[in-house]
């Protein structure tokens, strides 16, 4: 069993739940690495909760049956948690948890977690802006193409179908040189998607999440030069600042003050991104003091903490 990155090859265990937010951040670390060492990459289903403790119990972990011994172990979900002990124990590696854990983090041996979840100063924490992503500036990038990333009402807040529809209006009257895309997230109310589909009339490449591929909104937003974001979009948000693109956010109803709304007051704070009331009064999207890239940092600190 391997107890360090090899400077040869780096075998990477990603252990998913497929939830497509879990999954981005997993790719995004992998492909991070990637750009710095030589990896291997497997991707594993993570196994039951039950699956998990007879196999961490036992210390044998069938899903990597077959599979060379890891380098890193990553996990993003709390059901990856329990997996990836048991794949450490029976196969050795790096533990590395995305994401806050629902196990203590004395159990991981790196944990990476958001700054608005309040990770504590620890040896084996790193603290980031959002969660990590796949998304990357594109040399398609073009001054004249625009995003609207449309989300929907979340624990953290509510919605307002026409106050959306009343600052779509406005950009889209102050901008007329600009060819605007939109696409829908899948908490997105129906009658939300319907009244935005009106806005095909206006010009606009209107594209319901359903009918759009495994990573087109991420593509899309690398090639515009500014991108309008519902606020309750967090994970949207960090993704065009990791892009490069200059961005926006656009108002819905704030369920009290969270953690997630903290967050985002806290970019508003340092410039990152510009309220659609700010927008509205100067008439400029500022571009944010530098491109977030939270994957190429972490990336380097994992290669400078574990190899070999």
């Amino acid at each position: 069993m391997t107890i360090g990155i090899r400077p040869d090859m780096t075998t990477l265990w990603l252990i998913t739940d497929n939830k497509p937010g879990h999954r981005s951040q997993l790719q995004g670390l992998a492909q991070a690495l990637a750009a710095r060492t030589t990896v291997e990459t497997h991707w594993i289903d993570a196994p039951s909760g039950r699956s998990a403790l007879w196999q961490w119990s036992s210390g044998r972990f069938p899903p990597g049956a077959g599979l060379p011994d890891p380098d890193l172990v990553l996990v993003a979900g709390h059901r990856t948690h329990l997996a990836g002990l048991a794949a450490r124990r029976a196969r050795g590696g790096r533990l590395i948890a995305l994401m806050r854990p629902s196990l203590p983090l004395g159990c991981f041996d790196l944990c990476v977690i958001p700054q608005h979840d309040a990770p504590p100063a620890r040896a084996n924490v790193i603290a980031t802006r959002g969660v990590l992503n796949t998304a990357r500036p594109s040399a398609e990038r073009a001054d004249d193409r625009g995003l609207f990333l449309i989300g929907g009402p979340s624990k953290h807040h509510g919605w307002d179908t026409a106050g959306l529809l009343a600052q779509l209006g406005a950009i889209l009257a102050a901008t007329p040189g600009m060819r605007w895309t939109l696409t829908t997230s899948r908490r997105t109310p129906a009658e939300t998607e319907a009244a935005l589909l009106a806005l095909r009339g206006r010009g606009v490449d209107v594209r319901p999440v359903h009918d759009t591929p495994p990573g087109w909104a991420m593509e899309q937003v690398a090639r515009s030069a500014q991108a309008w974001v519902t606020e309750d979009s967090v994970s949207m948000v960090y993704e065009s600042l990791t892009a490069g693109a200059a961005t926006g956010l656009l108002a819905v109803p704030r369920l009290g003050e969270t953690r997630i709304t903290a967050g985002v007051a806290n970019l508003q704070r340092e410039g990152f991104v510009t309220p659609f009331a700010d927008w509205q009064r100067t008439g400029r999207l500022s571009t944010s003091p530098e491109r977030l890239a939270e994957a190429d940092r972490v990336a380097e600190a994992v290669l400078a903490r574990f190899e070999t």
